[in-house]
């Protein structure tokens, strides 16, 4: 039986979970309103829909007796991490319990030789980092926000990196899961590479928690690179940047981050962090290597972005330098909010092949400016992926239809480009509608048939990715 479209389980069974559950975990359960709402927080306009109580394990096994009780009561479980993600995929829409996994926050083994470890998912990527700083390892995914890794996983989590280290759909070897009938599946062995079955790794990284409860992550880690050369290329227009992005990949040429930013969001980026950047399209360029060979890389970089421009080319040589130029670019979420004060931010992206990048971004500035919308665009433009931070005036109805009008434009355009309805910020609610027009119902089904297969009651973050 699955759960009903318009409520929740009955109440005997919610109130008998919550006793049992507060008696157990005592200090690390809570009704309280204010933690609820936290844990149904959204960063973006999803409106909030709060669990009954949120649980905090400190263990798998603990992770077990939750799902178990749960499972045996017909209750749903929402697993949360930090609650960065921006497509509501941690509401509760029919209540239930919040299974809150930052506790679970440990390096469990390192094994350098082999370049892999195995975390817990409530650690973040920025703690796994500074844990493994003396190793000479680091983990590349970096989407800005100090995400949980359990949640990178849950997402298929990107980032500026990814266009050298790949997404988290690369960087994942192996999942210990909780499954929504309490067993504990683990998806695959340390070995790099295996033949052995389905690969059940990459089903679990994205299915954004609505499979399973990721309790144990294995992860690809990277050498430190022993140079790195970061600098900024100003160019006359956001088309220019992107078919210098483009050249750039094309040509081969190893790139480990390369983001452009538009006139607007510069702007913002200086209110905000207090930068002097030069107000115009903008690219920020990483190379991860030797001395030698970063150099080399730099030089030619600069001969193609001349080729489109761009110019001059700005190397920031100091690390503390680079680290104040790349969290500007991290914080151009918070930098947007200067732009209009009193206003809620839309975040949103989408992807497409990179060679639509240039004719995808400028046909959405002239949409922008033709719907007279406040919209800097951000983007890993590596991989033809860029976001919008849209600023909406959220007490006038005119303008939500506006905004709302616009972005279901941005995703039909992506999508006649052969695009993504999103790169990288998941499906969770707000996108579900439009995995019908990017996927033909074949391929729909299929998704079904596997929630079904794993979560037959609708249990396990019911109400996002895909309607069963």
């Amino acid at each position: 039986m699955s759960l009903p479209l318009s409520g929740k389980p009955a109440d005997s069974d919610l109130s008998f979970v919550i006793a049992a559950l507060t008696a157990r975990f005592e200090q690390r359960a809570s009704t309280v309103p204010g933690i609820r709402q936290t844990h149904a927080n959204s960063l973006t306009w999803v409106a909030p829909q709060l669990p009954d109580i949120v649980i905090f394990p400190d263990t798998t096994e603990e992770i077990v007796e939750i799902v178990k009780l749960c499972a045996a009561h017909r209750v749903p479980m929402i697993p949360f991490g930090t609650g960065t993600s921006f497509e509501g995929h941690v509401n509760a829409p029919w209540g239930g319990v919040c299974i809150d996994t930052s506790r679970m926050n440990r390096l469990l083994a390192v094994h350098a030789e082999d370049l892999d470890c195995v975390i817990q998912p409530g650690m973040t990527r920025k703690a796994l980092n500074e844990q493994l700083r003396d190793t000479g390892l680091f983990f590349p995914i970096d989407p800005g926000a100090d995400a949980s890794l359990g949640g990178m996983v849950s997402t298929r989590a990107s980032g500026t990196n990814a266009v050298r280290y790949g997404t988290m759909k690369d960087n994942v070897i192996s999942l210990q899961v909780v499954l929504p009938n309490g067993e504990v599946m683990t998806t695959a062995r340390r070995a790099k590479k295996s033949s052995a079955g389905y690969d059940l790794t990459r089903l679990m990284v994205g299915a954004e928690g609505t499979l399973g409860i990721i309790s144990e992550i294995t992860l690809r880690l990277a050498g430190i690179p022993e140079a790195i050369s970061a600098g900024i290329c100003p160019f006359p227009s956001v088309e220019a940047a992107c078919d210098a992005t483009i050249a750039t990949i094309q040509s081969g040429l190893p790139v480990a981050r390369i983001e452009l930013a538009d006139q607007l969001q510069v702007k913002a980026f200086n209110l905000y962090s207090n930068l002097t950047l030069p107000e115009t399209p903008m690219l920020f360029v990483e190379f991860h290597g030797t001395e030698h060979g970063v150099k080399e890389q730099a030089e030619r970089f600069g001969d193609i972005a001349s080729e489109f421009g761009g110019g001059p080319f700005e190397w920031a040589t100091k690390p503390e330098d680079r680290s104040r130029l790349w969290q500007a670019r991290h914080d151009a979420y918070w930098s947007a909010l200067a732009l209009r004060p009193g206003c809620k931010v839309i975040a949103t992206d989408v992807c497409v092949p990179i060679s639509r990048l240039a004719e995808c971004v400028v046909a959405t500035q002239d949409d922008i400016k033709a719907s007279g919308l406040v919209a800097p665009i951000v983007g890993h433009v590596g991989d033809g992926n860029f976001h919008l931070t849209l600023l909406c005036k959220m007490d006038d109805s005119s303008e939500i239809e506006t905004c709302r009008a616009f972005l279901h434009r941005l995703v039909e355009r992506s999508l006649a480009m052969e695009g993504t309805c999103t790169g990288e910020h998941g499906v969770g609610q707000e996108k579900m509608k439009y995995l019908l027009k990017e996927h033909p119902p074949a391929t729909l089904d299929a998704m079904r048939a596997i929630k079904r297969a794993f979560d037959p009651l609708n249990l396990m973050n019911p109400g996002k990715v895909v309607a069963v």
